[in-house]
């Protein structure tokens, strides 16, 4: 009996395109990405000030009891995105946002920007609970990647992460990150290859790290020194930081003084109204460009809060 020879089914002949993520960045999603707080800023997102800051209950919505001047507010958020721009950086909207929302012209608290995408936020507070849907639209309407989602159990909001270097970052534990969404985020930058997490165990009396730290250069960090942990600034120290201690209490909660943005290593943009701290950075080199934020400190957040960092460097 003769067998039948049948031929063999061909192999597809086609591989995969075997590169990084990050390698395939500028070709199909654009010039996005951040491993730093203080290398050239290039991009933001921010939330100008809408329907949502025009009635609400400042109690609910942790806002000081001191009226909102909404114009001012609006004015004052336009100065600090003119700043921007005046020195190359372009300015992104989140153009809709749900109307009892006042907190979200806090856009850096709604996402962390890695050096692959955006990790999406998934805020603590209810009163917040939400803000960070529109955000996640506004960055897909830009191109701009989406990495991770907070989901589950978990808490995070960006401003509980702040970038040292490629390899190095801090995310706080707290009222505003538990430890699922630490581990969430941990687990996503070491995928990205970023090997050192230095966990920050935020005090009870403040949410966010840009409330006590924040880097001015690439060898200056100024902080609130009683409330700042010694391993994390050891950790900075030993990289090359000049540790700056604010010398007022008040200049830090009051007027927010850490919460500046730098727009290139020692040149930032900081609230009005800071004398001790300013001095401080300019004695120590960092050029300081003032800028009155006093009704935007009425949502107990500055220009790092309204910041959210698209690309650096």
């Amino acid at each position: 009996m003769k067998t039948m020879d049948i031929d063999a089914i061909p192999g597809e002949k086609w591989f995969p395109k075997e590169t990084q993520f990050i390698d395939d960045m500028q070709e199909y999603w654009g010039d996005w990405g951040v491993s730093s707080e203080v290398d050239k800023l290039r991009a933001v997102l921010m939330r100008r000030p809408g329907k949502e800051i025009e009635k609400f209950d400042a109690k609910e919505v942790r806002f000081s009891e001191a009226p909102v001047d909404i114009e001012l507010m609006r004015m004052q958020h336009d100065a600090v995105a003119n700043i921007y721009r005046d020195h190359g950086v372009a300015v992104h909207y989140v153009e809709e946002q749900r109307e009892d929302r006042p907190n979200a012209v806090f856009c850096r608290d709604l996402m962390l920007m890695t050096p692959e995408g955006a990790i999406i936020s998934r805020p603590g507070m209810s009163a917040r609970r939400g803000e960070e849907r529109y955000v996640a639209q506004a960055l897909a309407k830009l191109g701009v990647p989406i990495i991770k989602t907070i989901n589950g159990d978990g808490i995070f909001e960006g401003a509980n992460a702040m970038w040292v270097d490629r390899e190095t970052c801090v995310i706080s534990t707290g009222s505003r990150c538990n430890r699922s969404g630490y581990d969430q985020v941990a687990e996503e930058l070491r995928r990205m290859g970023v090997s050192n997490i230095l966990h920050m165990q935020q005090p009870y009396s403040n949410i966010h790290i840009d409330g006590l730290m924040n880097t001015a250069s690439h060898d200056a960090v100024l902080v609130h020194a009683s409330q700042v942990p010694y391993d994390v600034l050891n950790v900075l120290k030993k990289k090359g930081y000049k540790i700056l201690e604010a010398q007022s209490t008040t200049e830090v909660r009051s007027t927010f003084a850490c919460n500046f943005v730098a727009l290139e290593p020692g040149l930032v943009v900081m609230p009005e109204g800071n004398p001790r701290t300013q001095a401080l950075l300019e004695d120590n080199g960092i050029k300081v460009i003032p800028v009155d934020v006093s009704e935007i400190l009425k949502g107990r957040g500055a220009i790092h809060c309204i910041t959210a960092y698209l690309k650096r460097g």
